[in-house]
């Protein structure tokens, strides 16, 4: 999987699951923890991504993940262009197989 499409999935997890832990992220994504960390904090440096400590916590290193403005846009334009590359592959299998 390219860096682009583990931004993309991470983002697309994110948006449905806020309160996620990494190591439940890295286990549904199939990335090591180690992997995942270091996405999340290309996507934070980027400013896609706002990560925040609960306040009412007992386990002050559980984190929120909020997308930013920014990030709900690349993450359309993310998902724009996968399914324009799928729609590409779709027609080129089609032409394939009317031959």
């Amino acid at each position: 999987m390219g860096k682009n499409q583990d931004h993309f999935e991470i983002l697309r997890t994110l948006e449905k699951e806020p309160e996620s832990t990494q190591r439940q992220l890295a286990s549904r994504l199939g990335f090591s923890l180690g992997k995942l960390n270091y996405c999340l904090k290309a996507l934070k440096q980027k400013g896609y991504l706002k990560i925040d400590n609960f306040k009412k916590s007992k386990k002050k290193i559980k984190y929120l993940y909020k997308l930013t403005p920014l990030g709900i846009a690349e993450k359309t334009k993310m998902t724009i262009n996968f399914m324009n590359r799928k729609m590409k592959e779709y027609d080129q299998l089609k032409k394939e197989l009317k031959l």
